[in-house]
């Protein structure tokens, strides 16, 4: 859009609206680190109110996001440190011209100067501070200028970060980048499926949101590692130059940016982005483009930096590149939470460097929106340079005969009879002896939420799934005819690790009924569900018989939640399951809790945030414990939404409902202290 050609109120509600739309796709990358555009199209954004700026100075808003460099900084992994030095974004440019303009600006101001050329890795910033060579203290980026987290305790999980120097100097501070390597991310969303949660949408987010996590353990199990790209500031040693300082930190065994060029002219310059950006689909970790630096620390400080950028440094970011081929096929896979995953085959076209041939098609949602077949033509890119997505279908190319897909009624691994969960777009398969929803039965049914058996992790559920020892949660009660066989292959642990968890297989039989229920996975019964379920019906056995119409009257339970039960226990495997956990002497039983008082009767809770000196399962059995309901979302019938710090989204919607909002404290005043 070009500003000169519209009328000023036209030009001001342009900017405001571009303001409004980077701000919230900035809290949605720096703040939420879950970005709904890609880099290219944000940046199209931010170019726009950019030349806007430029042209109508006196229309610019004093906030306005591109005079900002981050986003917030937030009081999640840590507390909130002042930067000793800002910790500035890049200039982005897209075209060689810019590049070549940048690189010939520095040759016309200084004597030969030379320029490292090097990848720009997609993941989170963040500084180290060595004090006598020992690592004193990590930060995040933040709001880039004034304030960041302290993630030191993460820091130390990163085996790239290391922890003492041998030749330090007094003071050093160097700035890098936190990623995540592709298979690791993959690793992570695979066991993310297995557990039933959110996976992530790519490395950079799983990075961000790992190494904000408040317990340090999670980096143990979601590797990060690191690479270093800049020194901030140095006291006790001096270094001339980048690659100088760059070869002090390779000395110390200190990971910098793999591969870089040093440069002396524009087209050096110009043929090291391309080199890398034919090489990007080679690496083991995402870029999102070239850097282009000064390599002379006295240069730089000559040039200095705006109030958000460096001068004396760009960054190119690479073209989205898109390709036109065939589908030739549509695979359907289940995974372990159940869900039909539809998969594009097409006809291999080079992408990123890499032959691709395969992409996911999301859901039937998305089949519909794009109306894909077999046998169309589709525009295939790569989102953030590595994972391949179809952008357009050419419906003028559409052979006869061939019509939008559909994900069939059927599951494809089991034959059972295939849903679609309520409020998503997801199409499941109903059946709890699918082969492909094993595992995710058997993790759901020891969770905290459901059976609550200690002992039993992810791997020896697996472990003990392979070798063939379980196949459905039934089995777990049958495990200690197989003891000396467990202790003798380990699988648990030896003797003693054993037999604690038998014996807290044994003890789960004792639990209360809407434990049971919860722990068997029905469609729309989660805990708080079934909680008011067996208080209605007191038992399993009652619940398995009871009619459609007597489910509806429960509250809080619709007719989606309703068919989904009658469905369940409709299912002759299923009946076969509860059979034998009776068998096997589970209570079918609901154990009535006597309560501390019904000062909270017939009110919902919902809650969210982060609170002070109590966990959100404590609070939600703190509110049962005095007659009251907690849900999962904020809807009209919410009463109260217990809200601590970063509450998000659900305070918002709270607020727009008009749902009274309390702390904590005002909960204990509640319920008498």
């Amino acid at each position: 859009m070009n500003g000169k050609d519209l009328d000023p109120n036209s030009i001001s509600q342009r900017m405001r609206f571009l303001e409004d739309k980077i701000n919230y796709h900035n809290n949605l990358y720096y703040n939420n680190d879950s970005p709904e555009i890609d880099d290219y199209e944000y940046d199209l954004l931010t170019r726009e109110l950019r030349s806007l700026e430029s042209e109508h100075p006196d229309l610019a808003s004093a906030d306005s996001p591109i005079k900002r460099v981050g986003g917030t900084a937030k009081r999640k992994a840590g507390v909130m440190v002042r930067h000793n030095v800002p910790m500035l974004s890049l200039q982005d440019v897209f075209f060689r011209e810019d590049v070549d303009s940048f690189v010939n600006e520095m040759r016309d101001r200084f004597d030969d100067p030379e320029f490292v050329v090097e990848y720009k890795i997609d993941g989170l910033s963040m500084t180290l501070r060595y004090e006598n060579g020992r690592l004193a203290l990590a930060e995040t980026r933040g709001d880039g200028i004034e304030f960041g987290e302290d993630v030191t305790a993460n820091a130390r999980q990163i085996e790239d970060v290391v922890l003492k120097l041998d030749n330090a100097p007094e003071y050093l501070e160097i700035r890098g980048e936190v990623y995540m390597k592709n298979k690791v991310f993959d690793e992570v969303n695979e066991q993310q499926e297995i557990l039933g949660k959110k996976t992530f949408a790519n490395p950079r987010n799983c990075a961000a949101g790992t190494l904000r996590q408040l317990d340090p353990e999670i980096l143990k199990q979601r590797p990060l590692s690191m690479f270093i790209f800049n020194l901030q500031e140095v006291r006790g040693r001096s270094f001339m130059t980048h690659t100088e300082c760059y070869e002090y930190l390779i000395s110390e065994g200190i990971p910098v940016i793999a591969d870089y060029r040093v440069c002396k002219t524009a087209d050096e310059v110009w043929s090291a982005i391309e080199e890398i950006g034919d090489n990007r689909g080679n690496l083991d970790y995402d870029i999102d483009g070239a850097v282009i630096k000064l390599n002379s620390y006295q240069d730089r400080e000559i040039l200095g930096s705006t109030a958000k950028v460096p001068r004396w440094a760009i960054a190119y970011k690479y073209p989205p590149e898109e390709k036109e081929t065939v589908i030739t096929d549509i695979e359907l896979s289940v995974g372990r939470t159940g869900r039909i995953n539809p998969t594009a085959v097409f006809n291999p076209v080079r992408l990123c460097g890499t032959n691709v041939s395969r992409a996911t098609l999301h859901n039937q949602d998305f089949i519909d929106e794009l109306g894909i077949g077999i046998g169309d033509t589709v525009r295939v890119y790569k989102s953030g340079e590595i994972i391949p997505k179809i952008r357009s279908v050419d419906h003028s190319k559409r052979p006869q005969g061939v019509t939008d897909f559909k994900i069939p009624d059927v599951c494809p691994v089991c034959g059972s009879k295939t849903m679609r969960e309520a409020d998503t777009a997801n199409i499941i398969c109903t059946s709890a002896s699918c082969p492909a929803a094993r595992v995710r039965n058997l993790i759901h049914f020891v969770s905290r939420e459901a059976m609550d058996i200690k002992g039993l992790g992810t791997k020896a559920i697996a472990k003990l799934e392979d070798e063939g020892y379980i196949s459905d949660v039934a089995d777990l009660y049958e495990l200690n005819k197989y003891r000396d066989e467990l202790v003798q292959k380990g699988i648990v642990g030896k003797e003693k690790n054993t037999d604690k968890l038998l014996a807290s297989i044994e003890a789960s039989k004792a639990n209360s009924a809407d434990k049971l229920l919860s722990g068997l996975g029905i469609l729309n019964v989660g805990r708080s569900a079934a909680r008011t379920l067996m208080k209605t019906f007191d038992s399993i056995i009652n619940l398995m018989n009871a009619s459609l119409e007597e489910l509806v009257l429960v509250p809080d339970i619709g007719e989606v939640s309703a068919r989904c039960i009658i469905d369940y226990f409709f299912n002759d495997d299923n009946r076969r399951l509860i059979d034998r956990l009776q068998g096997f002497g589970v209570n079918m039983n609901m154990i009535s809790e006597e309560l501390q008082s019904d000062v909270l009767d017939g009110k919902t809770v919902v809650i969210t945030g982060t609170l002070p000196n109590m966990s959100r399962k404590e609070a939600a059995a703190l509110v049962e414990s005095y007659g009251g309901k907690v849900t999962g979302s904020v809807s009209k019938k919410t009463d109260y939404l217990l809200a601590g710090e970063n509450a998000g989204s659900k305070l918002d919607k709270a607020r727009s409902l008009d749902v009274k909002v309390i702390s904590l404290e005002e909960l204990q005043e509640m319920i008498g202290g």
